[in-house]
């Protein structure tokens, strides 16, 4: 049986994190990484399905952000009809361990709050821009809606516009390994690192979706975390947990290193991963296990190998020279008038193009999956 402990002040008065936080361990926080670095200063989007900030183990750690999908709001109601996925991901990274002794590993870090889904994450980046986010977090994924696979061009444009404002963006590589091969975006996308799941062994967790585009594996097996209600829930597995805590990882370098390119900062968590499992880099387990204090610490050559930026640079000869496509229905209204005026057959073009519309919008809300079956924990 899971017990808790009670909470106990450290060195700098952060609670003790709970006997099932096994990760804390493992990673050596209290230890090594919390002398060096608690996340102070660095602030992480988290585009998820809301958070809970009024809970005890989360006051002072979550700051206002907004709703891009549902009611106006401001991304401090999880609106997950489950235990609360948005707030178990905020406590993993930066919980206060001052309710049910919850603490995450980047205690110090502020987080923004973003209501959003997958399909909805241009401008949920475009949120975490503005508000001057330093790393950005999607714990959640869909299928890509493209035939051959791939991420879409106006969510590529999107990662760019973040990624030249000097952003680090992470996500869960995905839960359906045992349904077969599945392209997940955002994970798939050039510019995100995606992560890998594995156990306090160090064994890669059975549903950890292989891909390509795997970079690193951090624990997601039995990392248990409160949900909105602020009950602590054990034994929760999947790449969401493992998303948070890299994304935590991410705080405490760019807290340590804050003049540090966000270039630098994913380079050095790859270039000091330890590997697991098939030797050499695999796609359950990317480069191998990320190690925080050896982030914080170690000397990482220049040469060091960065395949996310390495993917978003190739990226950009493609995506960049692809047509713009209007995201907005002002924009969209405002190129059929303008057709209208200047094309007699465009009112041809205009309708044809409505109905491919309609039925492409049918198409996927047919396909798409519902807030429970996201790749998620």
């Amino acid at each position: 049986m899971l017990i808790s402990t009670t909470s106990m002040t450290w060195a700098s008065a952060t609670p003790s994190p709970r006997e099932e936080e096994w990760w804390f361990g493992t990673w050596d926080i209290q230890d090594k990484v919390w002398s060096i670095s608690k996340g102070r200063g660095v602030t992480v989007a988290l585009i998820d399905t809301g958070v809970n900030a009024a809970l005890p183990d989360l006051r002072g750690a979550v700051l206002p952000g907004t709703n891009i999908v549902g009611p106006k709001g401001n991304g401090l109601i999880d609106s997950d009809k489950g235990f609360g996925h948005g707030t178990a991901m905020a406590a993993l990274i930066a919980g206060q361990g001052t309710g049910t002794g919850m603490v995450g590993i980047a205690p110090e870090a502020k987080i923004i709050s973003i209501r959003s889904d997958v399909e909805d994450l241009v401008p949920a980046i475009d949120y975490a821009v503005k508000r001057g986010a330093k790393v950005i977090n999607v714990s959640m994924g869909l299928p890509s809606t493209l035939a051959a696979g791939g991420c879409r061009i106006e969510l590529q444009r999107a990662i760019s516009r973040a990624i030249e404002k000097d952003i680090v963006l992470i996500a869960g590589a995905g839960n359906d390994a045992s349904t077969g091969v599945v392209q997940s975006e955002p994970a798939l996308c050039p510019g995100f690192m995606a992560v890998g799941a594995v156990d306090y062994e160090f064994h890669p967790w059975f549903d950890s979706q292989p891909a390509p585009y795997v970079v690193a594996a951090a624990p997601g097996v039995h990392v248990g975390s409160i949900g909105k209600t602020g009950t602590f829930i054990p034994n929760l597995d999947g790449t969401s947990g493992s998303s948070a805590l890299t994304t935590g990882v991410a705080a405490l370098v760019r807290s340590k290193y804050p003049d540090m390119p966000a270039r630098e900062v994913v380079q050095r968590i790859v270039a000091t991963t330890r590997d697991i499992g098939v030797s050499g880099r695999d796609d359950k387990t990317g480069y191998g296990l990320i190690r925080p204090y050896h982030a914080l610490i170690d000397t990482v050559s220049k040469n060091a190998p960065n395949p996310v930026f390495s993917a978003w640079d190739n990226s950009k000869k493609t995506y960049e020279a692809a047509p713009r496509q209007s995201i907005s229905g002002s924009n969209k209204q405002k190129s059929s008038s303008s057709a209208e005026s200047d094309f007699p057959w465009a009112r041809v073009a205009v309708l044809v193009g409505a109905i491919g519309f309609i039925v492409i919008g049918v198409l996927v809300f047919l396909v798409r999956r519902r807030p429970g079956d996201r790749l998620e924990i």
